[in-house]
């Protein structure tokens, strides 16, 4: 197991760093990370220039990848059997972390979040109450499949086509031991395409989605990368796995992501009128007609006096309390949700936005469960 890399604070602090060199650290871990990241592919070139023959750097890729998948199957068959024997039970959180950082464009600390939420979730300064009264350490409410192997599958010169298939494999294996949902902890937003690809092919039709996000993320292709974080939704809508998207949250957003959300129809709620929306907002009633409702959580759609721990800080979002209500009130079966874009290396010293996500898990997974 790699060792966490720690945040710039620690750094900063361990160090005695002066107040100019500080504000540069962040910036110099998100490029060792774009290094680490690259290391997989630059390792397979390597290797293609040295001959090696290319089925038989397939054949490696396919052992590696069968081994991450073998491993996610099992836990969850394992899950599922206990809760089918336990009864009583109709739909059971389940979380999966996509520790994938590569495809942000600016900061690619979320690859870390996925431990520091569950770290979060059972910190001993809360309960495991849910505020709807849900307790979490009961297993038929609340259970846990482990990580995909994101960077160990990269390291194996595996592509972005094959890693985003691994993660909609990772998820459908997940939906087949009934009565398991899937809670995925990202991880960048680029992980919400094969995620919802996974529930609305699973499921046999698409679904409706919830997005609470400062961006739209429907860029056709963002610089240059089909799979960046800021155009999963333009994946999704051309996939045809949603039937209605609603954006809230929104305050970031340009001329091409309004172009892009009329081309698909998105109902995009900004925040510049939110309190003229708030009503509706709080009483959304949403999947009749459909397989389910997803919802998706960009930590960042919250304003930054909640949750400092994001790569994109956006002033003026929504409070706690704002998305709390819209995802009480909100009247659906939620098929399947992330927790995404939580960036560890922002975060303050004492993990404040680690246990605003861990709340946004909590409170989703009280949403799931029944």
């Amino acid at each position: 197991m790699r060792a966490p890399i720690p945040s710039h604070r620690s750094i900063a602090n361990c160090c005695s760093l002066p107040p100019s060199v500080v504000h540069l650290i962040p910036r110099a871990l998100s490029l060792y990370m774009s290094i680490i990241g690259k290391r997989g592919i630059h390792y397979l070139q390597k290797l293609k220039t040295a001959n090696i023959p290319p089925e038989l750097l397939e054949k490696g890729q396919n052992r590696v990848i069968d081994a991450s998948l073998t491993l996610i199957r099992e836990r969850a068959k394992l899950k599922g059997e206990l809760l089918r024997a336990l009864g009583g039970v109709k739909a059971s959180t389940t979380l999966l972390g996509v520790p994938l950082g590569h495809n942000s464009s600016f900061l690619q600390g979320p690859a870390f979040a996925p431990p520091r939420i569950r770290e979060a979730i059972w910190c001993g300064s809360t309960n495991s109450s849910t505020e709807e009264g849900k307790e979490l350490n009961d297993p038929r409410v609340l259970t846990d499949v482990g990580d995909v192997p994101v960077q160990e599958i990269r390291d194996c010169g595996v592509d972005d086509d094959r890693l985003m298939n691994v993660i909609s494999e990772s998820v459908k294996l997940v939906m087949e031991e009934d009565p398991l949902r899937p809670l995925v902890l990202g991880g960048d937003h680029s992980i919400s395409f094969p995620v919802v690809r996974a529930v609305s092919e699973k499921l046999g039709g698409p679904v409706d989605i919830l997005h609470l996000d400062a961006h739209p993320d429907i860029y056709h292709c963002f610089e240059g990368n089909k799979y960046s974080h800021a155009s999963s939704f333009a994946r999704i809508m051309e996939g045809g796995y949603a039937r209605r998207l609603l954006q809230v949250g929104i305050r970031s957003i340009t001329k091409e992501g309004r172009e892009q959300g009329k081309r698909f129809g998105v109902e995009q709620y900004e925040m510049r009128s939110f309190s003229r929306d708030r009503q509706r907002l709080e009483n959304l009633k949403l999947g009749e007609g459909v397989k389910g409702v997803y919802i998706s959580i960009d930590v960042d759609c919250l304003d930054p006096a909640f949750a400092p721990g994001v790569s994109h800080i956006e002033p003026g979002g929504l409070s706690f309390r704002n998305v709390l209500d819209i995802l009480h009130n909100l009247q659906a079966d939620v098929v399947a949700a992330d927790v995404v874009e939580f960036n560890p290396q922002r975060d303050t010293v004492d993990g404040m936005t680690a246990m605003v996500a861990a709340k946004l898990v909590r409170e989703l997974t009280a949403k799931i469960s029944k």
